[in-house]
């Protein structure tokens, strides 16, 4: 083997080989070689959008849990005369057009004002006073949320945050929205009599900051589930939500219904409902 001597020159190939080395210092890894390394891999799981679990506390809104629980099966049938076209909204629809919600048909609306007491519809003017504007009877509703405060102590903040009501003839009572709990357990860790006593919590604090039974927004197999198909509501009128061509069986206790949100799929805006009468009972429930 030849043997190198100090001072003189190095055999071609040991050159070559050292330079190659530098130059491999100096190219870029590719991406294909990037995915096989540890941190490469790390990175590309940071940058990839995690979808969670569960919603961000107040993005619920009214009927949100009724397509998955109850599922969907058609549309109201007949022309329905005698029932008045109506929708509910929340932030996530943003700055409602209530012209065209107006010239369709739609005479009556209620939109989300608040939910626990930690969140209030940053929506909430461009809602309630734009469909007042167009000339619909309007009202606000509350999501409940059972496990985080008191029913009095929500129905306090209904009522603060935009839930009141007066007597215009054109503001309806506020709505206590009890349904699926979409942060969690559905009836909220409580016991069928716990949630019974919240809610009549609610409603009685509710009354007597208003002078009104507020309406209730539920579902039949939530208030089955949670309630225990309770009946000893019926004063407060009840607002049902099936997606169907009936409005089905009611919970215990109500014999009728005053209003009945049909679908999440109509137009403009997404949820409509249908008031169980003519515009002049609608005008009679916003009276008192």
């Amino acid at each position: 083997m030849p043997v190198h001597r100090p001072g003189s020159p190095r055999p071609r190939r040991a050159f070559l080989a050292g330079a190659l080395i530098a130059v491999c210092a100096l190219v870029p890894i590719s991406p294909a070689s990037a995915e096989q390394s540890p941190d490469a891999t790390a990175s590309t799981t940071t940058n990839t959008p995690v979808i969670p679990t569960t919603p961000a506390r107040g993005t619920a809104r009214m009927g949100m849990g009724v397509a998955a629980h109850d599922g969907q099966d058609g549309l109201p049938t007949g022309t329905r005369a005698a029932q008045t076209e109506g929708v509910d909204v929340a932030s996530y629809q943003g700055n409602v057009s209530w012209t065209t919600l107006w010239n369709s048909g739609v005479r009556w609306s209620y939109n989300k004002a608040s939910e626990g007491t930690y969140y209030t519809n940053p929506y909430f003017s461009q809602q309630y006073t734009g469909a007042y504007g167009v000339g619909m009877i309007r009202g606000a509703y509350h999501f409940a949320t059972p496990d985080t405060t008191s029913g009095a102590t929500q129905a306090n903040y209904f009522v603060d945050h935009g839930g009141g009501w007066s007597a215009d003839g054109r503001t309806l009572p506020g709505t206590l929205d009890i349904e699926w709990n979409p942060y969690g357990d559905t009836c909220y860790g409580k016991t069928t009599s716990g949630m019974v006593s919240w809610i009549r919590d609610f409603l009685n604090q509710y009354k007597a900051r208003t002078g009104r039974n507020a309406v209730i927004y539920t579902s039949t197999t939530w208030w089955s589930q949670c309630t225990g198909n309770y009946a000893g509501f019926s004063a407060n009128p009840l607002w049902i939500a099936r997606y169907a061509s009936t409005a089905g069986t009611l919970p215990a206790g109500w014999s009728t219904y005053t209003m009945w949100q049909y679908t999440s799929s109509g137009p403009t805006v997404g949820d409509h409902d249908k008031f169980n009468g003519a515009p002049d009972r609608v005008q009679a429930l916003a009276k008192g």
